[in-house]
């Protein structure tokens, strides 16, 4: 798995994921569609070694974004968006990547959380909670986007454990067997704080 941090890089392997910081500060649903979309577009053209208007996207009933042009690719993709953060994901499988801000000031919504999580978040210093919080949450949200559910899969019907800063695994009931494992990010890049990006790849 690589974690490349620009829309020029081209994978050598996959999956792989693009962590591209802008300076873009899009406020509304349309416009980090938009933002997500077009890196995206890049991220493939380059990918491909085709002309940006040679590829075009498109979305699942549910929402979970798919290559449309070029025809049979065979591969999935990811995208996610925050405070001008972008995660483009594209891997053999299917899989799911989130980027999520860490809140100093909030209070995480524990009641969201699986007992396991609230029970691990509750374990730590309160200084170490909203890095945690941002961890799992990203974990959970990269879950249920390979699922292709998105949170219609209610987030604290599965366990995300946190191993490390780069490392995840999810338990979840509906899905018996060994615990899925995924990997984790944390950046800081100016103007956006401290992120926590989190992929993962359904076997």
């Amino acid at each position: 798995m690589l974690w490349l941090s620009s829309p020029g890089a081209r994978a050598a392997t996959l999956p792989a994921i693009w962590l591209i910081a802008t300076d873009r500060r899009p406020a509304t649903l349309p416009e980090r569609s938009a933002l997500r979309r077009g890196l995206a577009r890049s991220i493939l053209a380059n990918q491909f070694n085709l002309d940006p208007e040679a590829v075009t996207l498109d979305h699942e009933p549910a929402g979970r974004p798919l290559i449309a042009n070029p025809h049979g690719s065979g591969l999935h993709l990811s995208l996610a968006t925050r405070a001008g953060l972008v995660a483009v994901a594209l891997s053999h499988q299917p899989a799911g990547v989130d980027v999520e801000g860490v809140e100093l000031t909030a209070e995480p919504p524990l009641a969201a959380l699986h007992p396991g999580e609230r029970a691990m978040l509750q374990a730590l210093p309160p200084p170490a909670r909203p890095l945690a919080f941002a961890q799992l949450w990203s974990a959970k949200e990269a879950y249920v986007k390979a699922l292709g559910t998105g949170f219609r899969r209610a987030p604290e019907s599965f366990l995300v454990r946190l191993a490390g800063l780069d490392l995840f695994e999810v338990d979840d009931p509906e899905r018996p067997g060994a615990a899925l494992a995924g990997a984790s990010r944390i950046m800081k890049n100016g103007g956006h704080g401290t992120m926590a990006a989190a992929f993962i790849e359904l076997a």
